[in-house]
């Protein structure tokens, strides 16, 4: 068995296929074509940037399992 350095980041890219309350999304992953839920993250709140259906985005893997977090868009 492989064991994973924890504080290495895993970034991952998608597509929103549904967006839920509180700045909640899914987002289907391109390589693996699984959805997840996702987050936006503090400095895209702050700067006011929006994302909408269809949107590609870069998400940022949580290591536990949880909620992802939404990186930017691209």
């Amino acid at each position: 068995m492989t064991e994973t350095n924890p504080k290495e980041k895993q970034y991952v890219e998608g597509v929103v296929v549904e967006a839920l309350p509180n700045t909640q999304f899914k987002v289907q992953l391109n390589n693996t074509n699984e959805e997840i839920r996702a987050y936006m993250s503090g400095k895209m709140k702050k700067n006011r940037i929006k994302v909408f259906i269809g949107d590609r985005v870069t998400v940022l893997l949580d290591q536990y399992g949880s909620t992802h977090r939404i990186e930017r868009r691209v």
